[in-house]
């Protein structure tokens, strides 16, 4: 696949057949500017630069910027569609250096960019992808580069936390909560912001979606963490258990590691934090999956996602009922629950 062509229905359920058609008009355009700025003045690096757009994924995140854009009165500024492709292209080039740390064969059900070509390519295409971002970012003026440096030092603090074993003393969910907040939570408020503030809303709603963002962006790396685990190849398009073979306490681990029945003692073993062999051994690694999809923490972690996706759905109080409001409603149920 190398054109921008694209599934015609969007990645929400839309009950308003108007709005479901602007924003799916609007993100067609979304689509065809993304391959647009992916291009280099070589064939090679516009290849490798487009080999993820083209995989495919649910662009949750230019569409939440479109959808907050309707809470302002200038949803089709031209501003608009520069930065849902700002947020989208800065996401896009993070995961090519997420494939490069994780190791990662598979991106969305295609070979990830090290496996295609190898980690200095996928590293340097990211980088690439990172300078385009940030070229259209500076188009949006000033206020918008600093909130994109912002976004961005979160994101890379994020990535880093993560490979970081927490203190002494502190408490391994909130670390990882943190960590979660920085890789994925401030992107996806940044896209709520963006839409919010280009469009013109009232500081009091660009304020409210830009928190909506964050708690829906919590839910979506939780709701990720739950299908590495739950989802099998075919369904996800990622390899199962990636996370767990790199040894990365994600919540569902994280909550089974507080366990105290007994009956947990071997999953208890394989989760061990001092254990560096699941990685390794493909059968340790198959039984500990096994063990932990069974296990109550995949409810207990289910729990807590639709938990933060009803805060972020407070939130939209600010906004009057309506389609838009609604849609931005979905939006947080959709990613509470998704099974891709």
């Amino acid at each position: 696949m190398t054109s921008a062509a694209r599934p015609a229905d969007l990645a929400l359920p839309i009950d308003d057949p108007a709005l479901a058609d602007r924003l799916r008009a609007r993100m067609a355009s979304v689509e065809e500017a993304l391959y647009g700025h992916a291009a280099s003045r070589t064939t090679y690096v516009t290849e490798a630069a487009r080999h993820l757009l083209a995989a495919g994924g649910k662009r949750f995140r230019p569409l939440l910027v479109l959808l907050a854009a309707e809470a302002g009165p200038r949803p089709e500024a031209p501003e608009v569609l520069t930065a849902a492709c700002v947020v989208e292209i800065t996401h896009v080039g993070s995961l090519y250096h997420d494939d490069v740390m994780d190791e990662a064969a598979l991106r969305r059900g295609e070979d990830s960019a090290n496996a295609r070509y190898d980690n200095l390519v996928a590293i340097l295409t990211g980088d690439f992808l990172f300078a385009k971002s940030s070229e259209l970012t500076a188009e949006l003026g000033p206020e918008a580069v600093k909130i994109q440096a912002e976004t961005f030092t979160r994101l890379v603090e994020g990535q880093i936390l993560e490979t970081v074993k927490p203190g002494p003393g502190e408490d391994a969910l909130a670390h990882y909560l943190d960590v979660v907040a920085g890789k994925t939570g401030s992107l996806i408020a940044t896209s709520a912001h963006y839409g919010a503030r280009f469009a013109g809303a009232e500081p009091a709603v660009v304020d409210a979606l830009t928190a909506y963002g964050e708690l829906v962006g919590t839910a979506f790396q939780l709701s990720d963490d739950i299908l590495d685990i739950a989802s099998e190849t075919e369904e996800s398009g990622k390899t199962p258990g990636t996370d767990l073979k790199e040894g990365v306490p994600t919540l569902p681990v994280l909550m089974a590691r507080a366990s105290t029945d007994p009956a947990d003692a071997r999953l208890l073993e394989l989760l061990d934090p001092e254990r560096t062999d699941l990685a390794a051994d493909a059968d340790l690694h198959a039984e500990a999956l096994d063990l932990l999809r069974k296990h109550p923490a995949m409810a207990e972690a289910q729990a807590y996602v639709v938990a933060r996706a009803q805060e972020a759905k407070q939130l939209l109080e600010v906004l009057p009922q309506g389609a838009v409001r609604g849609a931005l409603e979905a939006f947080a149920d959709v990613v509470a629950v998704r099974s891709a």
